[in-house]
């Protein structure tokens, strides 16, 4: 067998491990500080104490087999039923998966069988607004499901008549997103879904980002517009614990109006030498240690205590929205009134304000088409308001004098956004991607 250069002849001290471990992640983003607006769904350091002791309590649990660990079903179950009654889902049924894009190939993988099932069609198609989640790019690309993207309308939300009129025969799912990922703007759920049962296809809605925060903005008094069962025509919902559920990664949950359209997701295969197998998604083994911690955080904050962390990320997000809008030279995009939002700039780059506040210790995402640097609320951003927006009109004041940004991503963005051929800006990223995953 030849010698691993990494992997070492004789093992690391149980310290020695954790050390090494905590050196390597000196650069990784602070997102303890507040200084991180995506990726990490922040609320505090006890919530994360009592997901972590959770996860670990059952870290080495499989869900593949609920037989096996019936506290691991009840756990899940326990979920999907709080989860339904937060959509109104009375009849609804669904599972846990390890996030939010599981939970849309799943929808997607049950829409394009429950159609070759029940109308014959075997050449689907979904309409989408083209603002979704990219996992709906990849479930169509792993499913052989043809996806039709048309553009928003000037709100930024799905343009209810150009989905219409791109409906064909061939058509299996519509979809909405509450919100959007990228301006933070709810789709017009009611009338996508009205449009689906005229047309007689289903509509998924992607509320990954916001379906545990809506249900209680809604509780708060903020005007939520109907995004889930309540609206006839939703077929599914897919919603992440791990985003404002504030679970442990990863933990979702994708719920449909019946059971009988749940039998779409599943997988069985009887005619194996080891045994009858069944899968509910799309994972084999299924961490035990992400159900547990997705049960423990719902009991251990309870209605109370998610009303008091939505009131305070929305709190938060009015706060950074009124503060970004008065920055000269800087805009929002649409018209957001949740938890996330993109702000853009008719007269700066922004993408080399986005390398100027990351000098100074901020990670913003950035956007294409228009350019746009991206924020994601959470719980821990409360305490940072002030200074984040001291840093933000400083950054802009430089720029706005002609003063150089600091090197960043600035140039790569402007060269991707300038290349019309998406399939060669796509060649790129993989290029990139093959030099991310090297060891060296």
């Amino acid at each position: 067998m030849p010698k691993s250069s990494h992997l070492a002849s004789q093992g690391m001290s149980h310290q020695d491990v954790l050390a090494r471990m905590r050196e390597m992640r000196t650069d990784d983003a602070r997102w303890q500080e507040g200084r991180t607006w995506s990726l990490v769904y922040n609320a505090g350091e006890e919530l994360r104490r009592v997901a972590a002791e959770a996860y670990t309590e059952f870290m080495s649990e499989n869900g593949l087999s609920p037989l096996a660990f019936p506290s691991l079903r009840r756990f899940e179950a326990e979920v999907l039923t709080i989860a339904a009654e937060l959509f109104h889902g009375d009849t609804a049924a669904g599972t846990m998966t390890s996030g939010g894009t599981e939970s849309i190939l799943m929808a997607i993988k049950t829409a394009r069988d429950f159609a070759r099932a029940e109308r014959g069609i075997t050449e689907p198609e979904m309409v989408l607004p083209a603002s979704v989640h990219p996992a709906f790019q990849k479930a169509a690309h792993y499913f052989g499901v043809k996806a039709l993207n048309i553009p928003v309308g000037a709100d930024l939300r799905a343009d209810v008549d150009a989905m219409r009129a791109a409906i064909g025969p061939r058509t299996v799912l519509v979809v909405g997103s509450a919100p959007s990922y990228p301006h933070g703007v709810v789709d017009p759920i009611s009338e996508l879904a009205a449009l689906a049962q005229e047309r007689g296809v289903l509509l998924h809605v992607d509320a990954c980002l916001g379906g545990f925060l809506l249900p209680f903005a809604r509780r708060l008094g903020h005007a939520i517009p109907d995004f889930d069962f309540a609206v006839p025509g939703v077929t599914s919902i897919s919603a992440d614990l791990h985003k404002y559920g504030y679970a442990a990664k990863g933990a979702s949950v994708v719920l449909y109006r019946t059971p009988e359209l749940r039998r779409y997701q599943f997988f069985t295969f009887a005619g194996w030498s080891g045994g009858l197998y069944a899968s509910p998604s799309m994972a084999g083994t299924r961490p035990g240690g992400a159900i547990a911690a997705a049960w423990a955080v719902l009991k251990y904050l309870g209605e109370e205590g998610y009303l008091r962390l939505s009131r305070q990320v929305l709190d938060t997000a009015r706060a950074l929205r009124e503060g970004i809008a008065a920055v000269p030279g800087l805009k929002l995009l649409g018209e957001p009134s949740l938890s996330i939002f993109a702000f853009s700039s008719d007269t700066l780059d922004v993408y080399a304000l986005g390398d100027a506040m990351e000098a100074r210790g901020w990670k913003l995402d950035r956007q294409m088409s228009p350019p746009a640097l991206h924020l994601m609320v959470t719980p821990a951003h409360a305490a940072v308001v002030q200074s984040f927006l001291a840093d933000l009109r400083a950054c802009a004041a430089l720029l706005a004098s002609g003063a150089p940004a600091p090197d960043g991503s600035a140039a790569m963005y402007g060269m991707l956004g300038s290349i019309p051929d998406r399939a060669q800006a796509e060649g790129f990223l993989l290029q990139f991607m093959d030099g991310l995953y090297s060891a060296e």
